[in-house]
C-alpha cells in the first residue's frame, strides 16, 4: 500500500513493539528426506559384503562345486533396507569346466548389478539341459543339467533374502496328500532295504513334470504329486 505525502516532514517518532503483540512464528523447517539407493550398476562395492556358500554334488564329477553369493545391503538401519544379490563365485577342483564356469559368473555378477529384477536368471538357467542327459539328487529330484543345478542355489539364495516369493501349499492340501499318501503306505509293502531309504517318496512314485520330483503316484484313478500337489485332475 503507497501512501504519499503532501507535507513536510517535521519529525518522526520509533514505535516500539506492545507486550501484546504476538511475536511472528518461525516456519518449521522441512524434515530431511533421505533418497532411497536403489540397486544400480553405478554403486560402488562396499569393503565388506555377506554371502552364503551353497555346496553342490554331483554325479557327474567326484569333486563337488561350491557357489558363494555375496549380498550388499542397501539403505541400512531405515525402512527401506534392502539386500540385494551383488556377486557370484563357483569354485571346484575339478577345472574341466573352468572357462564356461568363468564367464558365468562373470555374466550372472553383472546381471546382480545391473539392479531390477534378476529373478528370471534361475528359471533359465533351470530349463538348461545336457545332451548326455541329467541325474538324480538325494532325495528324488531330477537336475537336466549342472547349469540346471546353478540356478537352483540361486533360487534357494534369492528365496533366502526375500527377492522370490514361494507360494506354499495350503492346509486343505497339505491335508489332502497326507491322506493320499497314507492311503498308498497302506497299500504297498515296505521295500526290504534294512528299514532305511534315500528317497522320501515310494520307490515306484515317477517324475513330475511340474517340481522334477519323483513323487507322482497313481490314487483313485488320477496322477497325484506328493511333493507339490500337482493333479491331473485339478
Amino acid at each position: 500500500m503507497k501512501i504519499k505525502l503532501d507535507q513536510k516532514i517535521i519529525g518522526y517518532q520509533v514505535l516500539s513493539p506492545s507486550n501484546d503483540a504476538v511475536p511472528p512464528i518461525a516456519p518449521e523447517p522441512e524434515p530431511l528426506v533421505r533418497a532411497i539407493e536403489l540397486m544400480t550398476e553405478h554403486v560402488s562395492r562396499p569393503d565388506e559384503l555377506y554371502g552364503s556358500t551353497y555346496k553342490i554334488k554331483t554325479p557327474q564329477s567326484e569333486h563337488a562345486l561350491y557357489i558363494t553369493i555375496n549380498d550388499i545391503i542397501l539403505n541400512p538401519n531405515t525402512d527401506n533396507e534392502q539386500r540385494r544379490p551383488f556377486e557370484i563365485f563357483i569354485n571346484s577342483k575339478n577345472m574341466e569346466q573352468f572357462q564356461w564356469v568363468v564367464a558365468l559368473t562373470r555374466v550372472i555378477s553383472a546381471v546382480f548389478r545391473k539392479g531390477g529384477d534378476c529373478t528370471f536368471l534361475a528359471e533359465e538357467l533351470k530349463a538348461v539341459f545336457d545332451p548326455q542327459g541329467g541325474y538324480f539328487k538325494r532325495g528324488g529330484k531330477f537336475m537336466p543339467s549342472l547349469v540346471a543345478e546353478i540356478g537352483e542355489a540361486i533360487e534357494q539364495h534369492l528365496t533366502k533374502i526375500g527377492m522370490i516369493k514361494v507360494a506354499e501349499l495350503g492346509e486343505h492340501q497339505k491335508d489332502i496328500l497326507a491322506e493320499k499318501r497314507a492311503k498308498y503306505d497302506s497299500r504297498i509293502s515296505s521295500a526290504d532295504n534294512n528299514g532305511e531309504t534315500d528317497n522320501a517318496f515310494p520307490p515306484s512314485a515317477s517324475l513330475c513334470q511340474k517340481c522334477m520330483t519323483k513323487a507322482t503316484i497313481l490314487m483313485d484313478g488320477c496322477m497325484t504329486c506328493l511333493n507339490c500337489g500337482e493333479s491331473k485332475c485339478g
